[in-house]
């Protein structure tokens, strides 16, 4: 099995137990931020076990694999090295202990299910590599039946062009009398009319298109992580959703304020949709933006079943761009979700960027 397995490496095929074990390092691969509120991370866990439910009923496994094991390892192994642990509220840490359970619960049977599905993946590309060796053989046979062929069809030809020369040759010699008193001019020749030369039948032709060339799909190659499990998926917007979040934050840029907003929707056929605008309570200035009573927001998103896609916000005088305060306000929303975007508005230059 052993010597098998080396087989494998050097093709490029993982072993299923192996692969499975790498996706669950790559899935444990999550640090904390001291930085970024504990209770911000607590808000996270409940969308990040959301999203992997939503992943889980889309049918994407892997994805859904990912997210529980990061979650427990974020709340079972890191978030007691937060400086803030101890001030989470003992409903929060309750609440987040049965989660937990649940995620720990939803793996394991993932585990199962993705080795089974790793090994009949590995077994379909085995069986397609030993009838594409099948083919292979079967195409370099032809060729040699062909080539033997050819071979011998040469040496019939050439065999009957050698018989026909000869006999040529003794027909010449054997009926042509020449009596002494005859000029030589007299003679007939023999012009070169009588050489027969080999046919164009002679020259070697190319391999019957009849022979079979094996299609390689390398499609079906299992791989040591897949594509889903580590490609960024698309994020669907509204087309109205700039206009919109502009018309909702006009007062605020006239009087020189930041309107911020979370961007909420949810997983549909391995694309992420954004569905819903949330503005929380607020206030602003220039070049800033605090939200409160953000408890309202997250009822609501519990209510719906959404999940944070990323955020929005204006900046009522510069152009757009994200500012330093910006990208560390994105990192703790990517902390969920690696495909969190940001959009930055800037009416007064008519622009934008995310």
């Amino acid at each position: 099995m052993d010597k098998i397995k080396q087989s494998w490496k050097e093709m490029g095929i993982i072993d299923p137990k192996e692969r499975l074990r790498s996706l669950g390092e790559h899935a444990s691969k999550v640090e904390i931020d001291p930085n970024i509120p504990a209770r911000r991370y607590y808000r996270s866990g409940v969308e990040m076990v959301r999203l992997a439910d939503m992943n889980m009923k889309d049918g994407s496994y892997e994805n859904a694999y990912v997210l529980y094991i990061k979650f427990t390892t974020l709340f079972l192994d890191k978030m007691k090295a937060h400086p803030q642990f101890n001030s989470i509220p003992a409903k929060d840490k309750a609440m987040n202990m049965h989660d937990l359970r649940t995620a720990l619960s939803k793996a394991e049977k993932l585990k199962k299910q993705l080795l089974e599905q790793y090994q009949a993946e590995l077994d379909k590309y085995l069986e397609d590599l030993k009838e594409r060796e099948r083919i292979e053989k079967e195409r370099l046979r032809q060729e040699e039946l062909q080539r033997q062929k050819e071979d011998e069809d040469r040496r019939n030809k050439m065999a009957a062009l050698a018989a026909v020369r000869a006999a040529k040759a003794a027909q010449i010699s054997t009926s042509v009398v020449i009596p002494e008193e005859v000029k030589s001019e007299q003679l007939p020749s023999v012009t070169s009319k009588t050489v027969i030369s080999p046919s164009n039948d002679n020259k070697i032709s190319k391999p019957s298109g009849n022979i079979i060339t094996p299609k390689v799909d390398r499609s079906t190659k299992p791989s040591l992580l897949t594509s889903d499990a580590l490609s960024l998926r698309d994020i669907i917007l509204p087309t109205k959703l700039m206009n919109n979040f502009l018309m909702l934050s006009y007062d605020n840029t006239i009087n020189n304020k930041e309107t911020c907003g979370i961007l909420a929707g949810r997983l549909e056929r391995n694309k992420l949709l954004v569905t819903h605008l949330l503005i929380p309570e607020q206030t602003g200035t220039p070049d800033s933006c605090t939200t409160h009573n953000e408890e309202n927001i997250f009822d609501y998103q519990d209510q719906h079943n959404l999940i944070t896609l990323g955020w929005i916000h204006t900046h009522p005088t510069q152009t757009a761009f994200l500012s330093s305060v910006d990208l560390h306000t994105h990192c703790a929303y990517q902390l969920m979700m690696a495909e969190a975007i940001a959009i930055v508005c800037a009416p007064k230059y008519d622009e934008y960027v995310y």
